[in-house]
Formats: structure tokens, sequence, C-alpha cells
């Protein structure tokens, strides 16, 4: 059974509300008032960012769970205040905590599948709004259709860089692990998430967003 506790919900919902934040403040940059389109792009944002941010680590949550594992969201403070440093300086580090799996013995293999399951969630998330890209309009005087296309825009783009992010193979992220379970399949997601990715911000810039 699928339990969480006031103390995961509270962390998942900071950590939302932090990564929706820093992506708005990232997508402000070059704006003529900053504070002001932050404050403008931050409830898409908090679909966006905090759709994909959530579905990531419940899907962490789900598959270790599925093997008999116990596993919980916690929020990694560190992280919190090093994204926003870092977001400071015009770069996203998108690693405001992590799901702590416990169990008594979690194999390279069943290992691996945990942790691709959050970069694949954002896969799925970014083909997802990439469908629904016909729907964007670029005209702000349909202000329902360009929040709408503020949404699918920025769901496009920020799941795709989240999955292709997570998968760079370094100790604190989901890479790491899988490329140590199959190589083969690492490479194939990570250049798939690579293209998605390149995609959604060559697609922002020609809209000129």
């Amino acid at each position: 059974m699928i339990k969480f506790t006031a103390h995961e919900v509270r962390d998942i919902l900071i950590s939302m509300t932090v990564i929706a934040a820093i992506f708005a403040y990232i997508f402000s940059i070059g704006s003529s008032n900053v504070i002001e389109n932050v404050i403008y792009l931050i409830p898409a944002t908090f679909i966006a960012a905090g759709l994909g941010f959530v579905l990531h680590e419940l899907a962490h949550k789900f598959v270790a769970i599925r093997y008999g594992f116990r596993a919980e969201f916690r929020m990694w403070v560190q992280g919190l205040i090093l994204a926003i440093v870092m977001a400071a300086f015009g770069f996203v580090f998108a690693a405001p905590g992590a799901v702590y799996i416990q169990g008594e013995y979690i194999s390279r293999e069943e290992n691996g599948k945990i942790s691709i399951a959050g970069p694949l969630t954002n896969m799925v998330l970014a083909v997802f709004f990439l469908a629904l890209m016909p729907l964007v309009s670029t005209s702000p005087a349909d202000l329902l259709s360009y929040e709408i296309s503020n949404i699918i825009l920025l769901g496009f783009a920020i799941n795709s860089f989240l999955a292709f992010f997570n998968l760079i193979p370094v100790a604190i992220l989901d890479g790491a692990k899988v490329l140590k379970w199959n190589p083969v399949i690492w490479g194939i997601v990570t250049v798939f998430a690579l293209i998605l990715t390149v995609k959604a911000f060559l697609t922002m810039r020609i809209i000129g967003m």
C-alpha cells in the first residue's frame, strides 16, 4: 500500500514550489521586468515544473514499493539552497530532494529500474505536451489561450530538461544508477531525452519565449 507521511507531503510541496519559482525566474531572465514576469509565469511553471517534479519522484516511489521496498521523498535543504544560488547565475540545478529507499537488498537491476522510472515519466510528459503543440497561440490578445500556450511550451521544455538532467551519470542523479545497470538502455534513453531537450528549446527560441 502506498502511503505518504505528513513530513513527506510537506517536503514535496516545498520542493515543488521552489522548483516552479526557479524555472519562472530562469525563463524571465532578459525580460524588461524580471520580477513582474516571474509572478506572471509562476502559475504556468507550477503546473509544468511542479507536475514534472512530483510525478518524477512518485514514479521512483511507486516502482520501489512494487519491488517491496519502503520509499519516502525527503527534501535536501542544501540542494534547495544550491538550486537558488545557481538560478541567480542563470543555471538550473534541479535536485531539491530524493526518494530514499529502504530494504534488505536492492539489486543493480532493481536500482536501475527504480531510477529510470523518473526520467521516463518526464519524457512521457514532454511527449504529451509536444502533442499539444498545435494548440499553442502566440497572441497575448486571447489571454486564456496564451496562458494555456505557456503551460504547453513550458511543460514540453521543462520536462525534456528534467529527463535529460537526471540522466547525467553523476552520483546524486538517476543516470549513474541506470548506467551501472544497463549502459545500452542509459544511452538510448539519454539520447532521446537530449533530442527532446534540443527540440524544446529551439521551439521556445523560434516562438521567442
